[in-house]
């Protein structure tokens, strides 16, 4: 059926929308394809649904092509199921929450591994009714405290959900293959340049967890890669550890002895006076030689607050996402004046580990960046202010209540597995894919009969495609300064036909080379609104359809324009086999 852009319910704009932060959300907008509703919340208009659909369509036929399942959960769902798994609290403020008339307690679901456990718990008790996967292509909903971006960070998107269900760890291991396979397959046919790395698993939990990220310098995620191949999200990636050093090195090193460090508000500063005051025997003090202590509140998930000490090399700055994601589903937040003045032992400032540790007389944790291995010399604050300790050794002076992944990630970092020096990307996080083991089917009773007949808890799989995100995706890696740019397989239509002229002869040759694309199974979109010929050319360009057709001057000498929009070629075809040979640059 040929579309008419005189009856297409679309609205094309010419300056970007005021909120737009990044490509993909300015031109979805100015182009008709979604439009704002409230704070991260869209409309899919007729374009936008196009997309959508054909996003949807891919990922079906990946998954049923691994024999997974489809079902369609309901968005609405009873809090109980969460509340026994502990995600009920673990989301807090991130999920939305309602009461119904008789008092009963409901979520918009966030993500459905509850309520797939209980279904397949009601249903089946045996090995023989494994392996199975399910899936959906259901809304969901969060309650992003800034939502950002237009519909890559939203609070109801669309998300496809699939779950697999086996008897053992074997088993899991070739279903989380199939999905792993399955997902490389989709992201190939999406079109954008795409990176899998390693995760965290956060409140989903499970034993490991991947990402799939689409690369570009708009994305919120940052990751690493080195030229041997290691791959991971930056809150996942774990530092190179020292070696430490034996009894017999640490006792051959200077003891810690406390200065006068006056007016060093800076870790530059603190070198300078040390450098100048205490000089080492075997090289200049480094800002690497310096432990800095940073203070943070943690607010857990039943609203207590805990004070948290975190220590790194004073070359580095703490990564606030690194460290939330050590945390979660505990929230870090900032330690206040009011904080400070509820904990004097703590000198702002000149925190020294001396102060510091479960059982000191603070009783605030203190967590070290695992490169304060035993063994290693430190200058840090010595809890008086304008004073600092030189020579602290770790193991011999403090110890430390453990250690936590949470100074920043640096460009040329060595790689935790050997594979090289790391660089930095980012990416928008577009699958993500868990290892889920027993957790949700111990705490909802999941068990099957296995082959001895004794009862064993299944084992299971999630995995995670953002649907609506991925339209925001490939918009980001394919548009340009003129507008969108869709690969064929996801673009609303294969051809958009600009009549460029009044003629009567101009409008009916459009329209009959339409209705021989239409027939030739071509989805066309036939610009024959009165507008002039410029403001058609630039909406064809904003709009992103891959080839567009141009009836104008040329057919009184019996030729058409064909003008692919990704390269910005254009060709005359003669008239008399424009639907054949316009057919033949479709289906390539």
């Amino acid at each position: 059926m040929i579309t008419r852009m005189s009856e297409l319910f679309v609205r094309t704009l010419r300056e970007d929308p005021v909120d737009a932060e990044v490509p993909s959300h300015r031109w979805l907008v100015r182009a008709g394809y979604i439009r704002r509703t409230a704070p991260g919340i869209y409309s899919w208009l007729p374009l936008g649904f196009r997309v959508l659909r054909n996003v949807e369509r891919i990922v079906r036929e990946e998954m049923d092509a691994i024999g997974a399942q489809e079902v369609h959960l309901p968005a609405l769902l009873p809090k109980e199921p969460y509340e026994a798994t502990g995600r009920y609290a673990d989301y807090g403020d991130n999920i939305f929450t309602l009461t119904d008339r008789k008092g009963g307690g409901y979520l918009l679901g966030p993500t459905h591994e509850e309520i797939f456990t209980l279904l397949v718990k009601d249903l089946y008790s045996s090995y023989k009714d494994l392996p199975l996967s399910l899936y959906q292509i259901q809304t969901k909903y969060r309650d992003e405290q800034r939502p950002r971006a237009g519909i890559l960070r939203g609070r109801e998107f669309v998300m496809k959900d699939s779950y697999s269900f086996d008897v053992d760890d074997e088993g899991f291991a070739k279903s989380y293959q199939l999905h792993r396979d399955a997902y490389v397959r989709i992201f190939d046919r999406l079109g954008f340049e795409y990176a899998i790395v390693s995760a965290m698993s956060g409140a989903m939990g499970g034993s490991a967890s991947e990402e799939f990220l689409a690369v570009s310098p708009n994305g919120e995620d940052t990751f690493v890669r080195s030229p041997g191949g290691y791959a991971a999200n930056v809150e996942a990636v774990r530092t190179a550890i020292p070696e430490a050093l034996t009894d017999e090195q640490i006792a051959a090193l200077p003891a810690a002895h406390v200065e006068d460090t006056p007016d060093t508000p800076t870790i530059d500063t603190l070198v300078a006076v040390a450098n100048a005051k205490v000089p080492r025997t075997d090289r200049p003090w480094q800002a690497s030689d310096t432990l800095k202590n940073v203070v943070v509140m943690v607010r857990h998930p039943d609203g207590t607050r805990e004070p948290l000490v975190i220590g790194v090399p004073g070359d580095r700055q703490v990564d606030l996402k690194r460290l939330g994601a050590q945390l979660e589903p505990a929230e870090v937040e900032d330690f206040t004046e009011d904080d400070f003045a509820a904990h004097p032992g703590l000198v702002r400032g000149y925190i020294g580990p001396g102060a510091l540790g479960a059982e000191s007389a603070t009783g605030i944790r203190y967590l070290v960046d695992p490169r304060v291995v035993t063994g290693t010399r430190w200058v840090t604050g010595a809890n008086e202010p304008g004073r600092h300790v030189f020579d602290l050794v770790t193991g011999r002076d403090f110890t430390p209540d453990g250690t936590i992944e949470a100074a920043e990630v640096r460009e040329g970092d060595e790689a935790p597995d050997g594979s090289g020096p790391l660089r930095l990307a980012r990416g928008i996080e577009m699958g993500h894919i868990f290892q889920l083991g027993r957790k949700y089917a111990e705490a909802l009773g999941l068990k099957v009969l296995d082959a001895n007949g004794k009862l064993v808890t299944v084992t299971m799989g999630s995995y995670g495609i953002g649907v609506s995100r991925a339209v925001a995706a490939v918009a980001e890696g394919t548009s340009d300064e003129k507008g969108l740019c869709w690969p064929r397989e996801l673009a609303p239509f294969d051809v958009q036909i600009v009549v460029a002229g009044k003629g009567d002869d101009i409008t009916a040759y459009a329209g009959d080379l339409s209705a021989a694309l239409d027939q030739a199974g071509i989805r066309v979109l036939l610009d024959d609104r009165k507008a002039s010929p410029g403001v058609k050319f630039a909406d064809a360009e904003l709009m992103g359809m891959p080839t567009t057709v141009v009836v104008g001057r040329g057919l009184a000498d019996g030729t058409i324009e064909v003008r692919d929009r990704r390269t910005g070629a254009a060709e005359q075809l003669p008239t008399a086999d424009a639907a054949a040979r316009i057919t033949a640059i479709v289906r390539g």
